[in-house]
């Protein structure tokens, strides 16, 4: 078999792994839609202090950041860390399979849900709240899209490392996840959170990740929408979680 029917065969088995478990599918593609829900309806109806945006059209790339964030990197770690301690990581690297085709199919299966989360919050955000699609930053809104989640998965893997048993893969996850999202500027509008913390954030991976979306919806922006910058800094951490991940992912269970 070649080496690229394999991946699209782990692709594949990693595909009906997801949706066949509800619990997956309820923390990564449904909570970001309840999220989305109840932030327009509190929130909506106003302007972004600081900003000519509108309060729903802001939550749109916000809640895309979150959805993108959950399967790459929270999602991706904690499947991951359950399967290395249930011993099923260890039973695959005793079979032929390659070692590259197990991350690329968990990978691609990451970066295809985000897909198909970017699609459905915005098209909920275009019907339910006439949010429209910014169809003139398209290239810019993928290039994000793949910058983001390739990094984020590369995260997600060197995470999977430092986690020590599947009961505190959750905690861990959230505990790193969940404070990122407030001080970014992904629950809480901008411009409400101050200039001091907003700055801190930049230097970290979800806030410009979030700022490389928001430039696609934001109706000011002036050219492609290209954010080279953030995408920079989110790149740069993809990286380093990639170098980690190299030097200490485990396929074994702790002893």
């Amino acid at each position: 078999m070649s080496s690229l029917r394999l991946v699209l065969h782990e692709f594949r088995f990693e595909q009906k792994v997801f949706w066949r478990n509800p619990a997956s599918v309820f923390f990564t593609a449904m909570l970001p839609v309840i999220f989305l829900v109840i932030f327009a309806t509190i929130f909506g109806g106003s302007e972004v202090q600081g900003m000519a945006v509108d309060t729903t059209t802001y939550y749109i790339p916000a809640i895309i950041t979150l959805a993108v964030v959950s399967a790459a990197l929270v999602s991706l770690s904690v499947n991951v860390v359950i399967d290395r301690e249930a011993g099923l990581l260890k039973r695959g690297r005793g079979t032929p399979l390659p070692a590259w085709v197990f991350i690329a199919g968990r990978v691609g299966n990451s970066m295809i849900i985000s897909l198909v989360m970017l699609i459905l919050i915005a098209v909920i955000g275009r019907i339910f709240y006439s949010v429209p699609f910014p169809w003139e930053h398209l290239p810019a809104l993928l290039v994000a899209l793949l910058v983001g989640a390739a990094s984020f998965c590369c995260m997600g893997l060197a995470l999977s490392a430092a986690i020590p048993t599947r009961e505190s893969a959750s905690p861990i996850t959230n505990l790193i996840s969940l404070p990122l999202y407030f001080l970014s500027g992904v629950f809480i509008p901008e411009g409400e959170i101050p200039s001091g913390v907003l700055t801190v954030a930049g230097f970290l991976p979800v806030r410009p990740f979030f700022q490389a979306f928001l430039a696609c919806w934001d109706p000011t922006t002036v050219g492609a929408g290209f954010e080279w910058g953030h995408l920079a800094v989110v790149a740069a951490w993809g990286l380093a979680g990639l170098l980690l991940a190299v030097r200490w992912f485990r396929w074994t269970p702790r002893a």
